[in-house]
């Protein structure tokens, strides 16, 4: 029973580390220079339906200064620059592809503000495009091939317009117009592309919408068998569940779907490029791969068919930016569940939607949200801090008449342990009522962890004074130092002298370091919230211990 606390700390230790060994994996992946493309051999199955022709681009060797990472060359002609209030990006003419898109409220680190997010790219290491067109079995139709026309090479959201239309034309001597435009609206991230198919021909016409995706999947770190870093891969609603396939696993399970209202793409840690489906429509969802180690995950609308004179309006909507929970929630059933917090989700968004009520409605400052959120959490286990506070303050208590236990038994573990369950007994005392309120409290640290590290609300979100990125380390270890030293404190109040041996002494002296130098890579919002909770605890444990001293001093009896 000597030995409860020692293992309840070897417990936390174990999370910590698995915890820190999943944060640095992913500070790796988000900082390491990209590396060769993974080798993918295998093509996904043929599905039953026609879907796009697919060129398989050549690999052009980085230019001198760039990315290590060989990226794809595709067909190029003429770029369309466009700029709104939130998106800044290139179409090109060849294809009418989205082949560049930058996030203007989203910074690329704290310390360059004036460079934005590219989420969309097709150079230096970084592909990810965004293309669509028509399929035709029998006649004419602009793919991702085609060449489109247009009459400006830039357009811009004017002020007090809500909207802004790139219009790309192409036309066949079939007689086959098709006016694809590019519709942007104020303050959002979904991206409507429009087709106005004309059949001026003396043919029927058929044939049919598709929208897809390709990126050249980053480099993906190794995964801790417990804790394993933030998902980057495919991610599809069905309609009912959210489903989700790393890169590697493409080959071996294609994404092959056919449901209205769905939806896919590609998810990352903090941004989402997303196809979404449309209710009333049965679309087709795919997934390819390249030889050159592209991932291609897609649409296809159902056949329509236009008679000669005919004309009829396609459309097709994209989700481009960033895993804003409540703007996901109203963009797209289900959008919201890639903001994924593992097992711990069911505690982990109420942890969430509290603490953005906080920083909404009284602080502004998702540091002050924090501390604020440490305290209703002290607050809702006062009850179980104060059993667990009152039990070391009774093993305190008895830390003498253990010592003399040890004295009298010396080596014989046995009777050692035999002797101080007599003792518990008839005094009454569990040692294990101080346990509980660990191991409870433990999975809302972990789910707090997944909502600093997960949610893209906190990124680069400032504190104070030195403190500019809640999501990123203390660069000062200012917190960290914190944390140890309130650690200490907390050891030297609930360690009573004698209860355990000399070596679990010397351990468990060494635990402030140890976790001050695990926590030093923390998240520093993650570290705020352990500084304030263990700075609440101490003065907890203080008032509880000389209440319960009081209490001892009131009931004894008078000499």
């Amino acid at each position: 029973m000597e030995n409860i606390r020692f293992t309840l700390y070897a417990v936390l230790a174990a999370v910590v580390f698995l915890i820190w060994q999943a944060w640095t994996e992913d500070a790796a992946k988000l900082a390491a220079p990209p590396g060769a493309p993974p080798a993918m051999t295998a093509e996904a199955p043929k599905p039953a339906v026609d879907l796009p022709a697919l060129d398989a681009p050549t690999l052009a060797p980085p230019a001198p200064g760039a990315s290590a990472q060989p990226t794809p060359v595709m067909a190029s002609a003429e770029r369309i620059a466009f700029q709104t209030d939130l998106l800044r990006g290139k179409i090109d003419a060849a294809g009418g592809d989205l082949r560049q898109l930058e996030l203007l409220e989203y910074p690329l680190s704290a310390d360059d503000p004036a460079t934005p997010v590219r989420l969309l790219a097709d150079g230096d290491g970084q592909f990810f495009i965004a293309q669509n067109g028509l399929l035709s079995a029998d006649g004419p139709a602009p793919d991702h091939r085609a060449v489109y026309r247009s009459d400006r090479d830039q357009y811009r959201l004017e002020s007090g317009a809500q909207t802004l239309e790139v219009p790309l034309g192409w036309s066949d001597p079939s007689g086959l117009t098709v006016t694809k435009r590019y519709i942007f609206e104020r303050g959002s991230y979904v991206v409507r592309v429009v087709f106005a198919v004309e059949n001026r021909g003396e043919t029927a016409w058929r044939g049919s919408l598709y929208s897809q995706l390709q990126q050249l999947p980053p480099p993906q770190p190794k995964r801790s068998f417990l804790m394993p870093h933030t998902f980057a891969g495919v991610g599809f609603y069905d309609g009912q569940r959210y489903q989700k396939r790393a890169f590697d696993k493409l080959a071996a399970e294609p994404v092959d779907l056919r449901q209205q209202g769905a939806w896919a793409g590609f998810v990352d840690h903090y941004f989402l490029g997303a196809l979404l489906g449309k209710d009333g429509v049965e679309n087709r969802y795919y997934s390819k791969l390249l030889p050159g180690g592209q991932s291609i995950i897609g649409l296809t609308e159902p056949v329509v068919e236009l008679a000669p004179g005919e004309s009829r309006t396609l459309e097709t909507q994209l989700f481009l930016g960033p895993k804003e929970q409540d703007l996901l929630a109203g963009v797209a059933p289900g959008l919201e569940r890639t903001v994924d917090y593992g097992f711990l989700t069911i505690i982990a968004k109420p942890l969430f939607w509290v603490m953005t009520w906080l920083h909404a409605a009284l602080f502004e400052n998702w540091g002050l949200a924090i501390i604020a959120l440490t305290v209703l959490i002290k607050l809702g286990f006062f009850k179980l801090s104060e059993s667990q506070y009152r039990s070391m303050a009774k093993m305190r208590e008895f830390a003498p008449r253990i010592q003399a236990l040890r004295d009298r038994y010396g080596e014989d573990k046995q009777k050692l342990n035999e002797a101080m369950m007599e003792l518990y007994r008839k005094e009454k005392f569990n040692p294990l009522g101080g346990c509980l309120p660990i191991f409870v409290q433990m999975p809302v640290f972990i789910a707090l962890y997944w909502v600093l590290l997960e949610s893209v609300e906190l990124r680069q979100a400032p504190f104070f004074f030195w403190i500019n990125d809640l999501s990123a380390k203390d660069p000062y270890y200012v917190l960290p130092v914190l944390f140890g030293i309130s650690m200490l404190i907390q050891q030297k109040l609930s360690t009573a002298q004698g209860t355990m041996d000399p070596m679990q002494e010397r351990v468990m002296m060494m635990m402030p370091v140890l976790m001050t130098v695990f926590f030093a890579l923390f998240p520093s919002g993650l570290v705020l919230y352990w500084v304030v909770s263990n700075s609440l605890g101490i003065l907890q444990q203080w008032y509880i211990t000389r209440k319960v001293e009081r209490e001892k001093t009131r009931h004894a009896p008078a000499v």
